[in-house]
């Protein structure tokens, strides 16, 4: 096992193109900056991407939860730190704090990861494929994992479909382009002026170029959301907790 000394520790700047009106990150930016922690972290254990592909193989994103406590602000220093805790047959578990300038929290992060074979895009039995024990540290999740999300009744809907701009590198829509389209569909009100304090999003099938979708959202307060294409199939869900 690693020492506590061991674990991920990454730094980043909030760039302009990271911010919004209000001069603080956006969710989505701070959401890209987590998911490259967790591939850095990856790759400096042996066991990133580009390790993965040279037998077929690469990650995918199941589940994450994020906590906040606040946005940082433009050109602000930001320090994820990130370390795994669990892995079993289909899943394991990563997870984030991060903090600002002078030790500010931020917020923390829970992500849970499969891997894929990337012809069958099916699911493959991890502890098979990689000696990942090497790299778990016996330290709990610092937030509650993220939960299951009922399907939703809609109030509003919107279409979207999938174009070049929403492909990443395992040639299926990128994790947080679902958090786009789903942003886009709140009043800009909920995004600059109330803390986003948790949200869990449950990624259930992908979603591949030229697709049409279909994007619900509810109208409870604390609004959920779900994604699915033309014939039902729920590709992503979503919960939002606000201050």
């Amino acid at each position: 096992m690693f020492m506590a000394e061991q674990r991920g520790c990454y730094s980043y700047t909030i760039e302009p193109r990271d911010i919004d009106q209000t001069h603080r990150v956006t969710y989505v930016a701070l959401g890209d900056y987590i998911l490259q922690a967790a591939g850095e972290d990856a790759d400096r254990n042996g066991f990133g991407v580009r390790n993965l592909n040279c037998d077929n193989c690469s990650w995918v994103l199941s589940r994450m939860a994020m906590a906040l406590e606040r946005r940082p602000e433009q050109y602000e220093q930001i320090v994820v730190r990130t370390w795994v805790n669990e892995v079993s047959r289909l899943m394991t578990t990563r997870n984030m704090v991060i903090t600002g300038e002078h030790g500010r929290p931020v917020g923390a992060v829970v992500t849970q990861w499969a891997m894929i074979d990337l012809d069958k895009r099916t699911p493959l039995d991890i502890r098979t494929h990689l000696d990942y024990d090497r790299a778990v540290v016996e330290e709990p999740s610092p937030i509650d994992k993220p939960v299951r999300i009922p399907q939703i009744q809609p109030a509003v809907e919107a279409r979207h479909r999938v174009v070049y701009s929403d492909i990443d590198f395992n040639g299926h829509t990128n994790s947080l382009k679902y958090w786009e389209w789903m942003f886009d569909m709140l009043p800009l009100s909920d995004l600059t002026d109330r803390l986003l304090t948790r949200i869990d999003v449950n990624y259930h099938h992908e979603a591949l170029y030229g697709q049409e979708l279909i994007l619900c959202c509810d109208e409870a307060p604390n609004p959920r959301f779900e994604i699915h294409d033309e014939a039902g199939i729920t590709l992503c869900r979503a919960a939002l907790t606000w201050k």
